[in-house]
């Protein structure tokens, strides 16, 4: 196997920025090259150069796709920053609203989403939300988003869900299945998914009363960052929550947004 040639660096990652907006540093040559070095064995392929002419083609049987993938594919699981989920409880209780929509814009393998259907179920058990309320979760990869519909996942990525709401919600595998647990249909019903690509315009969704874009714009450079965080938040009403990872530091965008906590905000009512 040959090593990643710093041209052949920066052509592929200037294909990925010019395709969907991923922008890679030269310190992430590393990363790219041990993330793409096991997919080109397992091609054949004998160099860098072939794997980016095959993604690069008209006719890359779907192998673009597999290195945006490889690429972004970043540690997720149930209830990551629980600080964001108490905040979006105590805001339920204030506002009590009769109907709420959800957007998890980035939303990997689900995790997030599920674990926002968990809470929003909760609260409509306890009669402090109506039943009309729903998630949308939306990422750029296929392949996550065919794992997020089937809802299974390693027991880990659920360590911490609380005992009652994993006897609520979730099922246990047994024999060959254990150590994965699969969301029950009940939640699995509440929660849909979508392909999306946040650098192109967004239509035929929304508006939402709570938007989560946590922990993707690390790949983007400033004025990508800009343009993403901006075009979401026309999707957001006014007065609703905005959550970003909370080591993202601040919101580069121009729409008025007023912080509420780290890496939680809300968009200004005009």
């Amino acid at each position: 196997m040959q090593t990643l040639r710093d041209d052949t660096f920066r052509r592929i990652t200037d294909l990925m920025y010019s395709s969907i907006g991923l922008s890679f540093s030269d310190s992430k040559k590393p990363l790219v090259s041990s993330r793409l070095a096991p997919r080109l064995q397992r091609l054949g392929l004998h160099s860098y150069e072939d794997y980016l002419a095959l993604i690069a083609g008209q006719d890359d049987a779907g192998e673009f796709q597999m290195a945006v993938d490889l690429l972004t594919t970043n540690e997720t699981y149930f209830f990551r920053e629980p600080a964001h989920y108490e905040l979006l409880e105590a805001e339920l209780a204030k506002t009590r609203p009769r109907t709420l929509a959800v957007w998890s814009a980035a939303s990997s393998f689900g995790d997030e989403a599920f674990s926002t259907a968990m809470l929003l179920s909760d609260l409509q058990q306890q009669g402090r939300l109506t039943s009309e309320w729903s998630i949308l979760g939306t990422d750029i990869s296929d392949r996550v988003l065919r794992s997020a519909s089937q809802a299974v996942y390693p027991e880990d990525r659920l360590r911490h869900v609380s005992p009652e709401r994993l006897r609520r919600y979730c099922l246990r595998g047994e024999g060959e299945s254990e150590g994965l647990v699969q969301i029950q249909d009940k939640l699995r019903e509440r929660v849909r998914f979508g392909q999306l690509n946040l650098c192109q315009p967004v239509e035929g969704i929304g508006p939402f009363d709570v938007i989560f874009l946590r922990n993707v714009l690390i790949y983007f450079d400033t004025p990508t960052k800009v343009d993403v965080v901006d075009r979401v938040l026309t999707l957001l009403r006014p007065g609703g929550l905005f959550f970003i990872g909370t080591a993202e530091g601040r919101v580069p965008c121009k729409t008025p947004l007023q912080a509420v906590a780290p890496g939680a905000f809300r968009k200004a009512v005009s």
